[in-house]
């Protein structure tokens, strides 16, 4: 892997800044791994993580989606459960699939739990918690809007959350899509991660971006915005 990256970068710049639409199209010029990559975008905050009102977490649909269609559960009942159905979900059910999950199921990408089911979808925490696939509402996962967000998710709606490096990891669709979807693509995760700067930050919100593919060279991206006092 370490000749393949180094036979990626001869000939570029990878100190320079690229406008995204320039560093999308280097990506899709350089990837050359024997399966379709995903574009990646990597985010290094000025925040501190460690203070509850500077953490940095939510939601974001991609106009054109991620390349991947989700598997989606939905732990519900009565007529949310037959909504969950009549959206699309992949897996519904109520205490009988929570159950199921506490016996091993995780045949799913993401699940969603409607707010009266929620006390008893709590035991899922220590199964689901490590894994990064426990329903919160700050990711939208515990609603009652059953259709939108099951039909958001299956679209490309996509979770992102800074790490306890302050760094934010997020997909942007693979490097098949047209050159054009994936700029659109990227600008909307980083416009989705600055209009949600925590009012407590301080300096340079966003310090710096990347653009890379699964194993291709990570190229540095302008990102134009004010710096607060």
């Amino acid at each position: 892997m370490g000749k393949r990256i180094d036979n990626v970068k001869k000939g570029l710049d990878l100190v320079k800044k690229y406008t995204v639409k320039e560093a999308v199209a280097l990506i899709k010029k350089t990837a050359n791994a024997k399966f379709d990559e995903t574009l990646e975008v990597h985010m290094k905050l000025g925040v501190d993580v460690k203070q509850s009102d500077q953490q940095v977490r939510s939601t974001v649909s991609l106009p054109h989606g991620t390349g991947k269609t989700k598997k989606v559960a939905v732990i519900a009942k009565g007529e949310k459960e037959k909504e969950a159905q009549a959206a699309g979900a992949d897996i519904f059910g109520g205490a009988e699939l929570i159950e199921k999950i506490m016996g091993g199921f995780m045949d799913f990408d993401v699940l969603v739990v409607t707010p009266d089911m929620m006390k008893d979808a709590a035991k899922l925490g220590k199964t689901l918690g490590p894994k990064g696939l426990m329903p919160n509402p700050k990711s939208g996962t515990v609603t009652f809007d059953v259709s939108k967000t099951v039909k958001e998710l299956k679209a490309g709606r996509i979770e992102f959350k800074a790490d306890p490096q302050a760094i934010v990891h997020a997909i942007a669709g693979k490097v098949s899509f047209p050159e054009e979807k994936l700029v659109e693509n990227v600008q909307t995760v980083i416009d989705a991660v600055l209009k949600v700067k925590p009012s407590s930050s301080k300096g340079v919100y966003m310090q710096s971006v990347f653009l890379t593919s699964t194993m291709g060279a990570g190229f540095p991206v302008i990102v134009e915005q004010k710096a607060s006092n």
